[in-house]
């Protein structure tokens, strides 16, 4: 239930309870012929205060709340919401971003002016639409006084959340306007807009993930949604890149325990649902002198505990079991591209094996490289992803990418290889030849075969005329021109940090702003960066 329903279910108690209160005063003796009681006086004080307690509560619970140190290099939260549901959205992602060590401005967009704007690094949107394609009612002064002005937003790097609903001929059309504006405007985006149809909570999940990376590393906040996690199986995992001098990364292949394959096409991601290490979990119940391999709801302690975050107040831990397990928060999903296709039989990741301050795995990565037995369940849920599916077979595709972002890339060229697509040019970055050519066999393979043609591989490491996949790509700029020309679609998956923004000021240069933003109106320029 929305806050804004319960608001007004709270209104209207209040205003039975006065109804009551002010029946008792006509109830009682006529008082209106003589001077009223003492009694009377107190019963209309003891209302006016309550009314104006619960008035200054509502203005308590929507005032704009900032970071105390706050300041104009703190990111920028605007929420447009028609019926509260984008507010709440926008504070839960305050509380998200603020946990992942980020100081925030929250603002509804009727409090944001060009100054704000102008004055802000970093600025995130959660817009709902209303009837077909229109703003909601508050934000007519933004549209009025902001969004008619010429401003200048060179040093604006923005993400837009624009929450819709597809049986409307506007799908997320004012999530769609806010983000055409401001590009127009040369602000940056930090990822593709993200679409939400009515709520759908793989759609929030992204978000929260996206959040995350923001701050530097995941949140550990529970997922908005429950959980609704498949079983599968880790079949194999192993480091490929022994003696880089990059972090280790390692490759996972898992498949599903009770053998049935779900469906999914390149491009699309899977949600993993990590667990503790076991020693963590055992160190856990000695201290609180329990003993987890107690079933509770059909499943030992222990599983409860490893999926969950581990309380560590000891006033925070119900003596009950069954109590403790109800009161457990789950762990937050870690969501991978996925490098294999369906046909493949298989979900092949690629990831990254990152560490802590203190020198302490990841939460996803350390249980997927560290913890997690070999044939042992693997908690995980696919998320489609739309925004980076492939073009028509029959369509000419640029793929360009960097580190564990070939992930996502060697799927479309694997599904590509099966339909008898040739006309791909892949452009990827690493460190070096010798240990980071990740499918480097597939990649070389498909090249003798006609499928990759060109393959541009860069090493940063290794010397040679281009460091990054963005120098080799500057220096084919009539070779892009000639693949758009011809149609084709870009695919850009990788780091978000260096790579994206780099690759995109080249596309900028070959094809200038309008052309680039044609290619994104058209569907031709998609990204999945991270």
């Amino acid at each position: 239930m929305s806050r804004a329903v319960l608001g007004n279910i709270a209104v209207g108690v209040l205003l039975v309870v006065l109804a009551l209160l002010l029946l008792q005063l006509h109830l009682a003796e006529p008082w209106w012929l003589a001077a009223p009681l003492a009694s009377h006086w107190r019963w209309a004080a003891g209302s006016l205060l309550a009314y104006a307690a619960f008035c200054g509560w509502l203005w308590w619970r929507g005032r704009t709340r900032d970071d105390a140190t706050a300041g104009s290099d703190a990111l920028l939260l605007v929420w447009a919401s028609q019926t509260g549901f984008a507010q709440q959205l926008a504070e839960r992602s305050a509380e998200a971003l603020r946990a992942a060590g980020l100081s925030v401005r929250l603002r509804g967009l009727h409090q944001v002016d060009a100054e704000l704007l102008q004055s802000s690094t970093r600025v995130l949107f959660i817009a709902s639409t209303t009837g077909e394609g229109d703003a909601p009612d508050h934000a007519l002064p933004f549209l009025r006084r902001v969004m008619p002005q010429s401003l200048k937003l060179p040093d604006l790097h923005y993400g837009v959340l624009a929450l819709g609903d597809r049986s409307y001929g506007h799908f997320c059309g004012f999530g769609h306007q806010l983000d055409a504006w401001l590009r127009k405007h040369g602000a940056h985006p930090l990822f593709d807009t993200v679409e939400v149809d009515n709520a759908d909570p793989a759609a929030l999940r992204h978000w929260q993930q996206l959040l995350g990376q923001l701050g530097g590393n995941p949140t550990e906040l529970p997922d908005w949604a429950p959980a609704q996690y498949q079983p599968w199986t880790l079949v194999h995992r192993g480091q490929v890149n022994v003696g880089s001098p990059g972090a280790a990364t390692w490759r996972v292949d898992l498949v599903p325990a009770d053998g049935v394959l779900t469906a999914w096409q390149a491009g699309d991601v899977v949600e993993i649902g990590p667990q503790h290490a076991p020693a963590e979990v055992d160190a856990w119940l000695q201290t609180h002198g329990r003993d987890g391999a107690r079933l509770i709801e059909g499943e030992p302690l222990r599983t409860h505990l490893a999926r969950s975050h581990l309380p560590q107040l000891p006033e925070s831990v119900p003596a009950d079991d069954a109590a403790l397990v109800a009161s457990l928060k789950p762990l937050p999903h870690r969501e991978y591209s996925i490098a294999s296709t369906a046909a493949e039989g298989q979900v092949t990741l690629l990831l990254r094996r990152l560490l802590r301050p203190d020198g302490t795995p990841g939460l996803g990565s350390g249980w997927l490289c560290d913890y997690a037995e070999p044939g042992g369940r693997i908690d995980l849920r696919f998320r489609s992803n739309p925004n980076f599916h492939a073009p028509p077979q029959d369509a000419p595709l640029i793929l360009i990418g960097n580190g564990t972002g070939i992930a996502g890339l060697r799927a479309h060229l694997q599904a590509r290889v099966d339909a008898g697509a040739q006309s791909n040019w892949l452009l990827f970055g690493e460190r070096t030849a010798a240990h980071d050519f990740h499918f480097g066999d597939d990649l070389l393979r498909w090249q003798r075969e006609g499928f990759i043609a060109p393959l541009d591989a860069v090493f940063s490491r290794d010397g040679g005329e281009h460091r990054y996949v963005q120098d080799r790509l500057a220096a084919q700029l009539d070779t892009l021109r000639q693949w758009v020309r011809e149609g084709a679609t870009i695919l850009v998956c990788g780091s978000l940090q260096g790579m994206a923004p780099a690759v995109d000021a080249v596309i900028e240069q070959a094809l200038g702003r309008e052309g680039k933003e044609a290619l994104i109106i058209a569907g031709r320029y998609r990204r999945d960066v991270y």
